[in-house]
């Protein structure tokens, strides 16, 4: 089975303000963390960006073997990012990540493709019944259509895709907990406080 990891680095953050997957953290930056902790679970890796001048900044700062890819659609959004990771992929099942997470685990993602095969996704679920669709493992091709699907019906957000899925499976955080106690694979780069806390964990 391939696997592919589609990573969303086309966002602009207006509290750094620069592109949240060109941060250093530790002097390394966001993207390379996140592909990095997920390397060995998967056979290629995607960054999605959403212009020319993402594409040449993220691209010397990855490997020669992961695709720096550009927005479909000219529209900002995380749906069009996903359906240009899953058009792009060549992996049967793909992990869609932001590129802000720099403690993802490798250990849940694993378990998170295990437990997608012959399932269209596999999405975390807080006990509140809140999802981290940003956090999951899709079938790509049946990902892809339902990108697509959403994208026609002008709904962009990433829920739109999952309801356009069957056979989704919900994974409860309180079973990734036994993997990863504090759940730090979940946890965000939102702002300069979270950076610090960030690099206060690294070390």
């Amino acid at each position: 089975m391939k696997t592919s990891v589609i990573v969303l680095a086309g966002g602009f953050s207006k509290r750094f303000g620069q592109d949240k997957g060109l941060v250093l953290l530790a002097g390394k930056p966001l993207i390379i963390h996140v592909l990095d902790r997920v390397s060995r679970v998967v056979d290629e890796g995607l960054v999605v960006v959403s212009s020319e001048s993402q594409r040449n900044a993220f691209k010397p700062l990855v490997n020669s073997e992961t695709k720096v890819v550009l927005d479909k659609y000219n529209v900002q959004s995380p749906i069009v990012g996903a359906l240009t990771g899953f058009e792009n992929a060549s992996g049967e099942y793909s992990l869609l990540l932001p590129c802000d997470a720099p403690f993802v685990s490798k250990e849940i993602a694993s378990l998170l493709f295990d437990l997608c095969v012959n399932r269209s996704a596999v999405i975390p679920r807080w006990p509140n019944r809140y999802i981290e669709p940003l956090h999951a493992v899709y079938h790509t091709k049946s990902a892809l259509n339902a990108s697509e699907t959403a994208y026609r019906e002008k709904k962009l957000d990433l829920r739109s895709i999952i309801a356009n899925l069957r056979g989704v499976r919900y994974v409860s955080t309180l079973v990734l907990q036994q993997i990863d106690p504090k759940l730090m694979t979940l946890f965000n780069v939102n702002t300069p406080e979270d950076l610090k806390r960030a690099e206060s964990m690294l070390k």
